[in-house]
């Protein structure tokens, strides 16, 4: 199928299914979502939600904010619920699932004030080959994926955004703090606080995609492969500031940037 008829699919997926609220991150995927809805509905068609809670980036929180109002998004934010203790301490291999359940409450209560039939988010083709169990979660609670309704793939989301000259089109994968600790360990507000610190400390330095492993006292920096020279180059300055954020340890792992690579671990 070629990339007109996803796009005039996943219309017609969403004038099927107005209105409709948009579970929004700021993201490509939920920004192309929202910016095609609202194009299609109206602002007061297509309203978009964004979930703020403690595992969401400041940075990303601040980029959706700019995001939605360059696109004229219909947006609000909500503050969400951090994980129960028991789940925090456990840490499991779903507890994406159990976000996402949080999540979806909070997306359902504000779709019934809105009057919106349908609550969307931006998973995608791509996203089914991975270990994705809140993606499992939002559909068993009605969520709908215009995207994978569509057969539309990450790439093609990027290509997409891209016709439209939509300045986000290239803009780097995103994920919750969460994602940054291994299952089994214990998350805690202290490891989040040195994962985004130590993030921030990359991007600042002109690492476009990024991520800080949190592996005790060890921080694994994840970074496309041809940055890896860069960080080298880069190395005691990086070391010594990363080392006064909490690490005893800094290091570079040599396969580079991928997302999921906590999953890695799971048969």
């Amino acid at each position: 199928m070629d990339l007109s008829t996803k796009l005039s699919r996943l219309e017609e997926l969403i004038r099927n299914k107005a209105p409709i609220l948009i579970a929004y991150s700021g993201g490509v995927d939920s920004s192309l979502l929202a910016a095609v809805a609202q194009e299609i509905l109206g602002s007061d068609n297509a309203r978009c939600v964004l979930v703020d809670g403690p595992e969401v980036p400041r940075r990303g929180v601040a980029e959706a904010i700019s995001n939605a109002r360059s696109l004229g998004l219909n947006l609000e934010i909500i503050k969400g619920e951090s994980l129960s203790k028991d789940l925090k301490q456990i840490n499991p291999s779903d507890r994406c699932r159990h976000c996402k359940i949080g999540t979806y409450q909070i997306l359902a209560e504000a779709a019934k004030r809105y009057g919106s039939n349908s609550i969307a988010d931006g998973a995608n083709i791509s996203d089914l080959g991975e270990h994705r169990p809140g993606i499992e979660a939002f559909s068993s609670c009605g969520v709908i994926h215009p995207f994978i309704m569509a057969e539309i793939t990450k790439q093609d989301i990027r290509e997409i955004a891209r016709l439209k000259g939509l300045p986000f089109w290239d803009k780097p994968s995103s994920a919750c703090l969460y994602s940054r600790i291994p299952y089994g360990d214990e998350i805690t507000d202290k490891k989040l606080q040195m994962i985004e610190e130590s993030e921030e400390l990359l991007t600042n330095l002109g690492f476009k995609q990024v991520r800080v492993r949190h592996h005790g006292n060890i921080a694994r920096i994840e970074v496309q492969p041809e940055d890896m020279l860069k960080i080298i180059g880069l190395k005691a300055d990086i070391e010594m500031k990363i080392r006064k954020i909490g690490f005893s340890y800094v290091t570079l792992d040599l396969r580079g940037y991928r997302s999921g690579s906590m999953d890695e671990v799971l048969s």
